[in-house]
């Protein structure tokens, strides 16, 4: 971990800049990916998304024509999702103690696969039973635009412009913002992006 100072960019919203080495995280998340690989997974309406994902920890987030939701296992595979080790679960602590969080461990880890021109829209994170608890999101690779808002999907909107080690962690009255990522611009590297939950 590094210990440069967290920057508010919103009430209980940070930017924790190169707050992490990723090489070994790119090591854990090949792993991973060998016994829940990625995959493009459908949404409501129908159709399918540009980011392709994967998960660790008791929950696993999904999606499907019915509904977004966590689920236990690998809707793929039917298995349990891969056990989310305990650097990943350390790091999620020490970033969310940094902001004012204490005591946060999450039980799911969203790991996003972003290739040149995919983006994530505009979205609250609505599916976790507790909302007092924080979202910790970690950036792997190319940088990337993160987009934030405010409580409802019509408000303005800015750019924060995210690079690898970068740590957002957002809670409180932050912890429902609107929130996207822009495509990564043709020819860019690839980008993963953890992103620790308390879902249960």
């Amino acid at each position: 971990m590094f210990s440069n100072p967290a920057v508010e960019i919103a009430p209980q919203a940070f930017v924790l800049p190169k707050f992490v080495d990723t090489a070994p995280l790119l090591t854990h998340i090949a792993s991973i990916a060998q016994q829940s690989p990625f995959r493009h997974m459908v949404v409501p309406g129908g159709l399918t998304m540009k980011v392709a994902l994967s998960n660790c920890g008791a929950h696993g987030w999904a999606s499907d024509i019915k509904a977004y939701r966590y689920s236990a296992v690998d809707p793929v595979n039917g298995q349990p999702w891969p056990v989310m080790r305990r650097e990943f679960l350390q790091l999620a602590y020490d970033a969310a103690d940094a902001c004012g969080f204490a005591d946060f461990t999450p039980d799911a880890c969203l790991i996003n696969l972003y290739a040149a021109g995919a983006g994530m829209g505009l979205h609250q994170d609505k599916q976790e039973k507790d909302y007092t608890q924080p979202i910790v999101s970690v950036s792997i690779g190319a940088s990337c635009k993160f987009i934030v808002g405010g409580l409802n999907r019509s408000d303005s909107t800015r750019s924060i412009a995210l690079h690898d080690g970068d740590v957002m962690v957002w809670g409180g009255a932050s912890r429902l913002l609107f929130h996207g990522v822009r495509p990564l611009p043709v020819g860019s590297a690839v980008r993963h992006n953890m992103t620790f939950r308390k879902a249960m």
